[in-house]
């Protein structure tokens, strides 16, 4: 019985941990979206709409309609723009470019963010590693105190190292201009 409830207090830690991750993560992107400037936020706006499908049906919807009035399909509105729709072609000309400008907008905002969400993942994914080393090396330490003896663990041995992050860096440079 004792057992089991160490087990649950084990669960219980590490689902408070996640949760507290999730917490830390929640944070993170209400941060990021506080310190949006105005236009940021207008593009993130207009480009969450423009994704949509409303916005393809009323662009759908609007279409149909200027040709339908132009074509003289409906008699009850005037033709201002006759076959073969140069105003109408302006229109949509205007129209993408003003949407792949804001996209583009929400899109630069959101590289930068997953930039800086990226880097936080390294501090902590080097910070871990050190702290890792670290715990293997105190592993290693209890297992020649209590004299257990062990085969020639050259995998072991090897954990046991820092990762020199800086000459990973270097390969990874090396690895990317060969690519080029």
């Amino acid at each position: 019985m004792a057992k089991r409830k160490t087990q649950i207090k084990k669960k219980a830690k590490i689902t408070l941990r996640s949760a507290s991750a999730l917490r830390s993560a929640a944070i993170f992107a209400a941060k990021m979206n506080h310190q949006r400037s105005l236009a940021q936020k207008m593009a993130d706006i207009m480009t969450s709409s423009f994704g949509s499908m409303s916005f393809l049906g009323g662009n759908a919807l609007l279409f149909l309609f200027w040709i339908l009035v132009n074509t003289k399909a409906l008699p009850l509105f005037p033709a201002i723009d006759p076959y073969p729709f140069f105003l109408l072609t302006t229109f949509v000309s205007l129209e993408a470019i003003f949407l792949s400008i804001i996209v583009l907008i929400s899109e630069n905002r959101a590289a930068r963010v997953a930039e800086l969400r990226e880097e936080i993942d390294f501090q902590v994914n080097v910070q871990a590693e050190r702290e890792i080393t670290h715990i293997l090396r105190m592993l290693d330490e209890i297992r020649h105190h209590l004299k257990i003896s062990h085969e020639d663990d050259k995998e072991f041995e090897g954990m046991k190292d820092m990762i020199d992050v800086e000459k990973l860096e270097q390969e990874i440079q090396e690895e990317i201009r060969e690519m080029a």
